[in-house]
């Protein structure tokens, strides 16, 4: 039977993986700060790198990571087979499996990570323009949805954050209200 991938290992490989196709965590922050500051004026970088690295650390972003940047390699040394080379290499447009699997890295963080998902899908901000231009020989088919999905979750992490700072919220009180009659 096999042992199970320690998830220390995963992190770093899914990490790794950004780094090799050039994609930082400054890069998504940058997203991030666009997205949230005309919400939170007090916003800072280092809070959208925060938000980002906490993102990061979830198995279902890693795993999206390790897939969809998998299938772009093997894509780019045409190892895939026909017609799904074609399509993934092309990112032919009717071709929703790469939006699927970063839509579902989306889903653990609401209704806002899905709405921000789909606006930055379409609109392609920072970092997301640059690996959907397809310049040179690379193949990002997944990867720029894949760091939609990821800003799009850090972006949700800071709007439910600021809210909880709002009401004074913290992170001991959400466990203290498991022993209160608002959960039962």
């Amino acid at each position: 039977m096999n042992k199970p991938v320690h998830s220390r290992d995963v992190t770093k490989a899914a990490l790794q993986k950004l780094k090799d196709r050039g994609v930082t965590i400054e890069d998504i922050a940058e997203i991030v700060f666009e997205m949230q500051y005309p919400y939170n004026h007090e916003l800072t970088m280092d809070d959208c790198i925060d938000s980002v690295k906490r993102v990061l650390l979830k198995r279902e972003i890693q795993h999206a990571i390790l897939v969809g940047v998998e299938l772009d390699q093997l894509a780019e040394e045409k190892k895939l087979s026909e017609p799904l080379q074609s399509i993934v290499e092309s990112d032919e447009g009717l071709f929703g499996v790469d939006e699927t699997i970063a839509l579902g890295a989306a889903l653990g963080y609401g209704s806002i990570a899905v709405t921000t998902f789909g606006h930055l899908d379409k609109n392609k901000i920072g970092i997301i323009r640059e690996l959907d231009t397809k310049k040179g020989n690379g193949v990002h088919t997944f990867l720029d949805d894949i760091v939609a999905s990821i800003a799009a979750n850090a972006s949700s992490r800071i709007a439910h954050s600021l809210r909880d700072r709002e009401e004074n919220i913290s992170e001991e009180d959400k466990l203290k209200f498991e022993d209160e009659e608002l959960i039962g």
